[in-house]
């Protein structure tokens, strides 16, 4: 498993909770809505290093083009006056749920069958 993704959601928590950064009101539906593709994309690429199928690229513009994209979504829904904010947050808060249910089954899996072999050897 690549450790790409976890590095990236380790640095985001230390950049957010150990700076003092401020972000306008008018900006926080897009950045949140960016944060959470990139969550998806971070949660994604971990559960694509699990399966073995991770590549470095195939991430990084994942992560880029799923994050503009949740921003920019949010941008066309204030300027029509739509929430497309709301569809992209129920799509990628689903999105985010799945990948970690299925990193956690991976782990518990795991951890079940080395407890087995424990008792078995």
């Amino acid at each position: 498993m690549s450790w790409l993704p976890v590095f990236g959601l380790v640095a985001g928590f230390l950049i957010v909770y150990g700076t003092d950064i401020r972000i306008p009101p008018n900006f926080a539906s897009y950045l949140s809505l960016a944060t959470l593709a990139g969550l998806d994309s971070i949660f994604g690429g971990i559960r694509a290093g699990i399966e073995g199928k991770f590549h470095d690229d195939i991430f990084a513009s994942g992560f880029l083009v799923n994050t503009l994209l949740a921003a920019l979504l949010a941008y066309i829904g204030d300027q029509i006056g739509v929430d497309l904010f709301l569809a992209a947050v129920v799509v990628l808060g689903g999105r985010v749920f799945l990948n970690l249910s299925l990193i956690r089954r991976y782990w518990l899996t795991k951890a079940a069958l080395m407890k087995k072999r424990d008792r078995l050897g």
